[in-house]
């Protein structure tokens, strides 16, 4: 089975990680923020790619998410999260990913009112994108952010059915806005799940830490994806090196990683 351990790499620290990256044979999920389209040069980006490529390392991407909203109300919202989605996809024909992760934009508090105005714009707005990942042979996958429990983003993802539109489980944002439990998620989205992101905190901040450092059940939810999406990209979305470093070393826990560390350890 293809190695589904990645790791997030926000595109600015993607050269000088490389060393790290190919030394430690994990594979990058590669962030683009709005000012990494605007100023990325696509020469840099296509030789970074054939390194990794070169390396036999699938790579994912996230997309850009601040301010940008598929279902926005005001058109104009919409037109710019277009724009910068089909930036994202320019560069995701040199690294064809694997998956492509996106954040919904909806935010109950926000949206309680206008939650089928959102629902109703998003499905048109990702309408237009399926046609796209269908030539990169990439999956969409909408990630959990405020979510208090999964019905949203279950319209969305039924409503659109289609194999390469996916749902991304983040445990770090179910633990601080689900009121659900994991295995009620499951129920409802673990069939969608092709990604999951991977890290802990204690229900109160996103504090991106290693598994086991927060207060997330990491048995029962490595449990549940492996019951209901075995083969999903498991990323590891830690922020710094010493992090990363025991992050990888605890998720070994449940995640056969002896090619990740070059002891064996």
């Amino acid at each position: 089975m293809m190695n589904n351990l990645h790791l997030h790499v926000p595109y600015q620290h993607l050269a000088a990680r490389m060393n790290f990256i190919l030394e430690r044979k994990i594979n990058p999920e590669i962030f683009f923020s709005a000012g990494s389209l605007e100023r990325a040069e696509k020469r840099e980006i296509a030789a970074l790619a054939d390194t990794i490529r070169s390396a036999s390392l699938p790579a994912t991407i996230h997309a850009p998410f601040l301010d940008l909203n598929p279902g926005a109300i005001d058109p104009t919202i919409r037109e710019a999260t277009k724009k910068r989605f089909m930036q994202l996809f320019e560069i995701a024909e040199i690294f064809r990913p694997r998956v492509i992760v996106f954040h919904p934009g909806f935010d109950e508090l926000r949206y309680g009112d206008n939650r089928k105005a959102w629902l109703d714009n998003s499905i048109a707005f990702w309408g237009e994108f399926i046609p796209l990942a269908e030539e990169l042979g990439t999956v969409i996958a909408i990630e959990n952010i405020f979510e208090k429990e999964p019905s949203t983003l279950l319209e969305l993802l039924s409503a659109i059915d289609n194999p390469l539109f996916r749902h991304c489980f983040d445990t770090g944002h179910w633990n601080m806005f689900a009121t659900v439990t994991l295995e009620e998620w499951f129920e409802l989205l673990g069939g969608f799940i092709a990604e999951a992101h991977i890290h802990d905190n204690h229900g109160t901040a996103d504090e991106h830490l290693p598994v086991g450092e927060g207060d997330i059940d990491f048995g029962r939810f490595f449990s549940l994806l492996g019951r209901y999406a075995p083969d999903a990209v498991r990323t590891v979305e830690l922020h710094t090196l010493d992090r990363i470093e025991r992050g990888l070393r605890s998720v070994a826990r449940f995640i056969p990683l002896k090619a990740t560390f070059p002891d064996g350890n």
